[in-house]
């Protein structure tokens, strides 16, 4: 899959898991939302680690500037 993700958009997924994570494991989020959010949270830090959204590419969406967009 080819990368579309720019270090903004990783760095910002990644502190909504943590700000997930924490409500979390402090008992604030609990029940169903915890577990739902939990998902997002686990989804937001896989794809800011491979660097790639799936749900980026129908729309052909590049979040990586325009100087990295056309290098692969």
């Amino acid at each position: 899959m080819p990368k579309n993700m720019g270090l903004i958009d990783k760095l910002i997924r990644l502190a909504l898991a943590i700000v997930v994570a924490v409500l979390i494991f402090t008992g604030q989020l609990s029940g169903t939302a915890a577990i739902i959010l939990g998902i997002f949270a686990a989804v937001f830090v896989a794809t800011s680690l491979v660097g790639t959204c799936p749900l980026y590419l129908p729309f052909k969406i590049d979040t990586r500037g325009k100087k990295a967009a056309g290098a692969n």
